[in-house]
């Protein structure tokens, strides 16, 4: 994701801020809006696709699964071809931060050295999302689920093999 298009979707939406109806919940509102243009842009392909290997893929896969039921608890994941969506809930003990930052730089390492390449792998960030409610979770995990159909990969979820469908 070009760092470019983020800062002028980020200036675009905070000028527009009066015209959202955005009230006192304003910054969450626009990180919102940012986030629903950064997974339309993912979406449609754009950008390095590493993951659209099957073997890069699967060690994405790998690395989400490895420590899950003893630091993280998955709920829900996808392994698109330019960017990944979990839903998880950390363990006692282990900040988000840490965990999303030892998959990045675990994954990172091996899926460049099976690419020939070196530098930067993943961006430098991550969305996160507060689960509100039992709605807000179905939400999502339906979200993540239907990912490869809205993006056009494929036409049923439980056709991506790369998924917790």
């Amino acid at each position: 994701m070009p760092a470019t298009a983020i800062d002028a979707w980020r200036r675009e939406l905070e000028s527009a801020h009066d015209t959202l109806s955005i009230g006192t919940e304003g910054d969450d509102k626009l990180a919102v809006h940012l986030q629903e243009r950064i997974e339309r842009y993912a979406d449609t392909g754009y950008g390095a696709c590493w993951l659209s290997n099957p073997d890069i893929a699967q060690l994405v896969v790998g690395t989400l699964v490895h420590f899950d039921g003893s630091r993280y608890s998955l709920l829900a994941w996808c392994v698109m071809p330019n960017h990944v969506h979990v839903l998880v809930r950390a363990d006692k003990g282990h900040r988000l931060s840490e965990v999303v930052q030892g998959w990045k730089s675990w994954s990172a390492r091996r899926a460049n050295r099976a690419l020939g390449r070196t530098g930067v792998f993943w961006g430098p960030d991550y969305f996160d999302r507060f689960i509100r409610d039992s709605t807000h979770l179905h939400a999502c995990r339906t979200y993540i689920r239907n990912n490869p159909v809205a993006a056009g990969l494929v036409a049923t979820p439980e056709e991506w093999p790369w998924s917790s469908r």
